[in-house]
């Protein structure tokens, strides 16, 4: 099971490289202008527009499925890597780390707290001034608990 993986891992690859190259452009608009050429041979028939159609629905389909497996790919990829930012640096919230794996409900929650973030550094003078929620509350209550006294 593993090798089969492994040579659709391999042909998914090329399949998408080989797609977005300038051969693979190449390819489509030649047999584009051989279908338009052989158009007056086969007298414009339906079989011959049925062919371009048929022809453009099946790899449009096929395409749909391989893009999307190199986007979630990609995505996954992107994702591991901005976890070992967070998880690597001192000062970011490591509530972050793994939250595209949260529910509607938790990132509406977390993107309130952030909300809360951007109010908070609206009041500071400079733009690195708060790393994270708890430290830019900290700092918040610091700062405005000495004004009142």
């Amino acid at each position: 099971m593993k090798t089969k993986n492994n040579l659709f891992e391999t042909l998914a690859h090329k399949a998408t490289t080989f797609s977005g190259s300038t051969a693979a452009f190449m390819v489509a608009f030649f047999i584009i202008i051989v279908w338009l050429i052989t158009g007056p041979y086969f007298k414009f028939s339906d079989t011959w527009q049925l062919v371009i159609n048929t022809g453009t629905t099946i790899v449009t389909f096929l395409m749909v499925f391989l893009i999307q497996r190199m986007q979630n790919k990609d995505s996954r990829a992107v994702h591991l890597k901005l976890n070992e930012l967070v998880a690597a640096l001192n000062g970011p919230s490591n509530r972050l780390i793994d939250v595209e794996n949260l529910n509607e409900q938790e990132i509406s929650i977390l993107s309130s707290y952030y909300s809360t973030l951007a109010e908070m550094a609206k009041k500071e003078k400079t733009l690195s001034a708060s790393h994270s929620i708890e430290e830019a509350v900290q700092l918040h209550k610091a700062k405005y608990t000495k004004k009142d006294h």
